[in-house]
């Protein structure tokens, strides 16, 4: 069996104190000594907040927290974290104003909270529960933290909460795919309005922190950072787009870099509801989402309210496809939890039932922008209850787990438990499991292999957004920053090893290699051109004959499926195409330069002329490795054990090469 790795996460000892986080002191007198700790991380609000609400009602004493983790921090952009102090900062004024208080704590979480159930006798932590891999994990450390807390209740215990959305009694009879999940019709459940009563306090005094400013939380997060001749930071901040156009116009290389450290200034006060610099997306308060949220709903209206024409402005220049601007300038907000899923979904009811004298119509909603908030979140809330199904089960071969980028969840597996970092890209329409008999092979080769289901594939989420290859270039960039942390030997196959070659020309220091298996695009000698933004809106024309294109494939995917293994016809199983046919977005047909020295190629590839590519690369390609099998457009799949032996000599006489140049 696997073994399956965690990645690393560099150990977190206190900030070191100074002036900026000079401590303040407020005392709250209490009757009673139970006292619960509500961990606040993904749910900035309280509004519809079902654990503040449990915890004041139930508990005489609590104490609420906020911790800045390093590692939670380091996932978000720049922008994101102007997001979270601007959530955290009125958070607290919303307890304040409630006779509460918002700790403020810098550290690792596990450490924080023991430490602070110790102080308090704390008998119970509320946090919100998780489907992310890494705050699974965290959380895990939380629990066994508190096993050495000793209270006069025993040890403290971890009370594992979320805002239901659907009244979903049993997870394992979610159906099978969200159009047949979407069938079933589950009533969605009403927000949870917390009164304006006083919540209890802290039995002792206490030292609340500060909050921090916005350098004070990026000086933080550098400290103790990969000493390495390039910052990772720095990669994740520029776009594949800004580096392709300097390449283009010849500009120089020198990555872009961010303003650099600056308080946080809100320009809510401006009545503005793009409250970060950059001005974006909708942030600030949970009422300040609300009403960016109104101002989106009636977009149909017009208005003469100069906040909301700055929605509807903002509308009109996100609006790449249709509804793609829900997400565009509310996900960060619901990803954060500044305000709930079932909230907005509840918002975009009632002004529903509002337009047509109390009634739903069960041909539609009557206006764009209500039927892409319902879909947005009903959606994020289906693959919610997937990925929690999945990390409950998580049994076979390989466990899966899941990735937040951008709010979207991504699944993936590891497996191996030292070696090389190799990490496996999908092809179109397919999903991590299709290297099903990669995965173990290469492990126990002595590699640790990762294999992802790239956004709009598989089970991870398929939100409403423009898909382009840069969009799905940037994941796997942030992937290899964020989950596996070091360079990789990166593996694609189809349309993935054309992702591969975007990834290996535009940030090189994350890879070590590429490997691409019968990749698609064309071989083009000297200069890969991608398509620029330029107009990247999707026409009528354009979605009509995506639809006919993907109807076509529907029909005909196990008859396609089989010519593509032309030698094993029984690898293409029920499961293979049940799988693809719940796969499918649409994507473009581009162009690239194909540089990586190895490439596996099926000489009987039903979808494109090998014999023809393989001679272009032995043309123009000098030093390039080409390994020729008897197999069709999956070879990896096909004849898996010969692909695993080729990639893993390949690994070792890179890893051999790199040693070799390697000064002593």
């Amino acid at each position: 069996m696997a073994l399956l790795t965690f990645p690393h996460f560099p150990s977190l000892s206190s900030f070191p104190s100074t002036r900026s986080f000079s401590r303040t002191r407020r005392y709250c007198s209490m009757k009673a000594t139970g006292t619960a700790i509500l961990w606040f991380k993904h749910d900035l609000r309280t509004d519809d907040h079902p654990a503040l609400l449990a915890a004041s009602s139930t508990f005489r004493s609590l104490l609420p927290l906020y911790v800045f983790d390093r590692r939670i921090l380091s996932r978000f952009s720049d922008e994101t974290l102007e997001l979270v102090l601007l959530a955290v900062q009125d958070l607290r004024k919303s307890l304040r104003d409630r006779g509460s208080d918002l700790m403020i704590r810098f550290g690792n979480a596990e450490s924080v909270i023991q430490q602070l159930a110790t102080e308090v006798k704390a008998t119970c932590v509320f946090a919100e529960q998780e489907v992310e891999y890494e705050l699974r994990f965290i959380i895990d450390v939380v629990r066994q933290r508190l096993k050495s807390v000793t209270v006069s209740q025993g040890t403290p215990r971890i009370e594992l909460w979320q805002t239901p959305f659907y009244d979903v009694k049993d997870l394992q009879d979610l159906p099978l795919s969200y159009d047949e999940f979407k069938k079933l019709r589950f009533p969605v459940t009403t927000p949870l309005q917390l009164s304006e009563s006083t919540l209890p306090g802290a039995e002792m005094e206490l030292d609340w922190g500060v909050l921090p400013s916005y350098d004070d939380v990026k000086g933080f997060m550098t400290s103790n950072q990969r000493k390495s001749g390039e910052n990772w930071s720095l990669i994740k901040e520029t776009s594949a787009e800004t580096v392709l156009r300097r390449k283009v116009l010849k500009s120089g290389d020198s990555i872009e870099r961010s303003s650099g450290f600056r308080q946080t200034q809100s320009r809510e006060r401006n009545g503005s509801v793009f409250v970060t610099q950059k001005g974006s997306v909708v942030g600030g308060s949970t009422n300040n989402v609300l009403n960016a949220l109104a101002a989106y709903l009636r977009y149909l209206e017009g208005t003469a309210r100069d906040d909301w024409q700055e929605v509807h402005e903002k509308v009109r220049a996100s609006e790449s496809r249709s509804g793609a601007s829900f997400n565009e300038l509310f996900g960060p907000a619901l990803s954060l939890g500044l305000i709930s899923r079932r909230r907005v979904h509840y918002e975009a009811i009632k002004y529903e039932k509002e337009r047509n004298a109390g009634f739903l119509s069960p041909f539609g909603y009557s206006a764009a922008t209500i039927a892409a908030a319902v879909d947005a979140v009903c959606s994020m809330e289906w693959y919610w209850l997937v990925a929690l199904r999945n990390q409950i089960n998580n049994e076979g071969i390989h466990s899966t787990r899941i990735w937040k980028w951008k709010g979207f969840l991504i699944q993936y597996t590891v497996a191996g438990e030292d070696g090389p970092a190799v990490l496996l890209v999908h092809g179109f329409g397919a999903f991590w499991e299709h290297y099903r008999d990669n995965i173990r092979g290469l492990a126990e080769s002595g590699n640790r292999v990762w294999a992802i289901t790239m956004l709009g594939f598989g089970k991870s989420e398929k939100p409403n957004v423009v898909y382009t290859e840069l969009l799905w270039a940037e994941l796997l960039r942030d992937f290899i920053v964020d989950v596996v942390g070091e360079p990789v030997h990166l593996v694609g196959n189809s349309i993935g090893g054309y992702l591969v070659a975007i990834v290996a020309s535009i940030w090189s220091v994350l890879i070590k290699s590429i490997v691409l298996i019968n990749s698609a695009g064309n071989v083009i000698p000297s200069y890969s051109y991608i398509p620029l933004s330029g107009d990247r809106q999707t026409s009528g024309a354009s979605w009509l004959g995506s639809r006919i294109l993907l109807f076509y494939l529907r029909l005909r995917t196990q008859e396609i499926l089989k010519k593509c293994y032309p030698t094993r016809v029984e690898r293409v199983d029920g499961s293979l195409i049940n799988e693809i046919l719940r796969a499918h977005v649409s994507h473009s047909d581009t162009q690239f330069l194909l540089t990586s020295p190895l490439h596996i190629k099926g000489m009987k590839d039903p979808i494109s002329d090998s014999n023809s590519k393989v001679a272009m690369l032995k043309e123009h390609c000098d030093g390039v490795m080409i390994k020729e099998l008897d197999a069709g457009h999956c070879p990896h799949d096909e004849v898996p054990e010969r692909v695993n032996t080729i990639i893993s000599e390949w690994i070792l006489g890179v890893e051999s090469n790199i040693l070799a140049e390697c000064p002593v």
